[in-house]
């Protein structure tokens, strides 16, 4: 059985810029399926990235043997209308307004990263796991009932779903940076985080239990 799983904006600006009313489009989706169900029947599709990306890991992989590039694009863009259709997550919807209590910068500017607190029903936002963490764990510098946190949420790096911290998997050490420099990558699930650690140079895998003061700490270099 065919089993898709999407990381990510698969057509980025291509999907942004059009849409799947189009005819052409239409055809594209169509087609794509039609390649899906005939020649990826036992294939697990686990893609990353823009189109070019997704193309790249095709032909490396080869989940559905050898396509051109005409049949690729066709592919791509059925996964991203099969994720569309079956998405029912929901990011982190951030105020314009708010700003990260620890270090005051507009919080929606950062989608990618965004990551919430709730306490005593109060939401706080982070523009990035590291500093959530800093608000969670550096109880002198940031003073509140610990036993009052209702929620944490982080933002899946490539699909953007507001998922639960504490069920997150974090990438250290890669080569992408968050607004605040060197940063904790979240993800949904294991697979995830190890595609993004293969294409991004990444050294661990850590979970929420996992981040401690030393390591957050380590993420500034000291």
């Amino acid at each position: 059985m065919l089993k898709i799983l999407l990381f990510g904006s698969l057509v980025g600006t291509l999907l942004l810029a059009g849409d799947y009313s189009s005819a052409k489009v239409e055809r594209l989706i169509k087609k794509g399926e039609k390649i899906a169900t005939t020649l990826c029947n036992d294939a697990n599709l686990s893609l990353v990235g823009e189109v070019d990306e997704v193309i790249k890991v095709l032909n490396s992989t080869q989940p559905c043997g050898a396509l051109n590039r005409k049949h690729q694009e066709a592919l791509a863009y059925y996964i991203a209308s099969y994720q569309e259709s079956n998405q029912t997550s929901t990011e982190i919807v951030v105020p314009k307004d708010a700003k990260c209590p620890v270090c005051g910068m507009f919080v929606h500017k950062y989608p990618k990263w965004s990551a919430l607190m709730v306490i005593e029903g109060e939401q706080y936002y982070f523009d990035g796991v590291k500093d959530m963490m800093k608000y969670h764990i550096f109880s002198a510098d940031f003073p509140y009932d610990r036993e009052k946190v209702e929620q944490f949420e982080v933002s899946d790096f490539y699909t953007l779903k507001a998922t639960p911290a504490k069920d997150a998997y974090y990438v250290m050490g890669s080569d992408v940076f968050g607004p605040m420099g060197d940063e904790l990558v979240p993800f949904e699930t294991e697979e995830g985080a190890k595609n993004f650690m293969r294409d991004h140079k990444g050294e661990k895998i850590v979970r929420f239990d996992e981040i401690d003061e030393k390591l957050v700490m380590g993420l500034d270099g000291l």
